[in-house]
């Protein structure tokens, strides 16, 4: 299957510019002779570009920034299994800490709301505590 630039975003889920993007941070390859330049014409993407802008796109949900990514694809060649799991569990890591914060927020967020709704009287609860956090 040859695929113009335009069918492989969109069978990405993204835009052109994307995959351009993706190109020039070396994720994705540049079928244009020597990768930049090169003649005119339509660029021609086959179903292992489809594969990686998958992978990509599904790494990126998982929460990899771009640089991960790239290591990630060099490891699934590479079959070093020890570094990428090494990697999820450095990311896992990271997310758990990353919910914690947002159920600390919540909880704050929920006993703020709660004392909003409790009295009319005085200034707001929720205004007061982020005027806080501002200031101090």
């Amino acid at each position: 299957m040859a695929l113009t630039i335009s069918e492989l975003a969109r069978s990405g889920g993204v835009g052109v510019e994307t995959v351009r993007f993706y190109q020039r941070k070396g994720l994705l390859r540049d079928p244009r002779p020597g990768g930049v330049g090169g003649t005119k014409g339509q660029r021609h993407y086959a179903d292992e570009d489809v594969r990686r802008l998958g992978f990509i796109r599904s790494a990126k949900a998982a929460g990899f920034i771009l640089d991960e990514i790239a290591e990630l694809l060099g490891l699934d060649a590479s079959d070093d299994r020890a570094r990428a799991r090494e990697m999820a569990e450095a990311r896992l890591a990271h997310l758990d800490s990353e919910i914690a914060a947002l159920e600390r927020a919540r909880q704050s967020l929920r006993r703020l709301a709660g004392e909003c709704a409790g009295s009319k009287a005085g200034p707001c609860p929720i205004i007061e505590a982020f005027e806080e956090k501002r200031g101090g």
